[in-house]
């Protein structure tokens, strides 16, 4: 109990539950998940815990809300600047996921296991497909790549970007690097990234 007071020690009760609440919900997900198990990582009584939060739910919608924000906050402005080129555009996000991931490296798990599950709980946080097909960005897709769904692009880039991420545990298993080379390639991939994207929209 006294490492989890460590955790939180500094913070206002409202705070330590909220704490705890993103620690537990990353680590067993929304279903597996008990507001006991919050009230003990959090080193208070399940009736004060009610007291500042009344359900599961609620605490759950506070932290898959502050981690899709994370996510997709700063990507919005980035895909409808009419201003900036797409190779520009591809260098930015590669840079805000990149450095978010590496801060926050149980984000793409998470966040894409339960919105698999609970899609509807998601659906007004996540820029829908007509948003995505009328952005700046979209339209700079189709207009170099006519013959290319923009789409193909905007798939092939995020796998860029997130799917390391969601690898990493394995390929590190595999090849035995430590994770500080892991945050090394990681940082690297910020600009490779806009180099393989600059390869595939100019590939015959």
């Amino acid at each position: 109990m006294a490492k989890k007071k460590d955790i939180t020690g500094d913070l206002s009760t409202e705070e330590k539950i909220k704490e705890a609440a993103r620690q537990v919900f990353t680590k067993k997900g929304y279903a597996a998940t008990r507001t006991r198990d919050i009230a003990e990582e959090a080193g208070i009584n399940l009736a004060l815990l009610n007291y500042y939060f009344r359900s599961k739910e609620k605490l759950f919608e506070i932290v898959i809300m502050e981690k899709m924000q994370l996510l997709l906050g700063k990507i919005g402005p980035v895909l409808t600047d009419e201003k900036t080129t797409i190779e520009e555009k591809v260098e930015d996000i590669s840079e805000h996921y990149i450095s978010t991931l590496i801060a926050n490296p149980d984000i793409p798990l998470f966040v894409l296991g339960e919105i698999r599950n609970n899609p509807e709980k998601f659906a007004n946080l996540i820029m829908t497909k007509t948003k995505i097909v009328n952005s700046a960005f979209f339209k700079q897709l189709a207009a170099r790549r006519p013959d290319i769904d923009p789409l193909h692009f905007i798939f092939n880039m995020l796998g860029l970007i997130i799917f390391p991420f969601i690898g990493k545990p394995l390929i590190q298993l595999i090849t035995g690097i430590p994770s500080e080379r892991a945050v090394v390639l990681m940082n690297e991939r910020k600009k490779l990234i806009k180099t393989w994207f600059q390869a595939m929209l100019d590939a015959k």
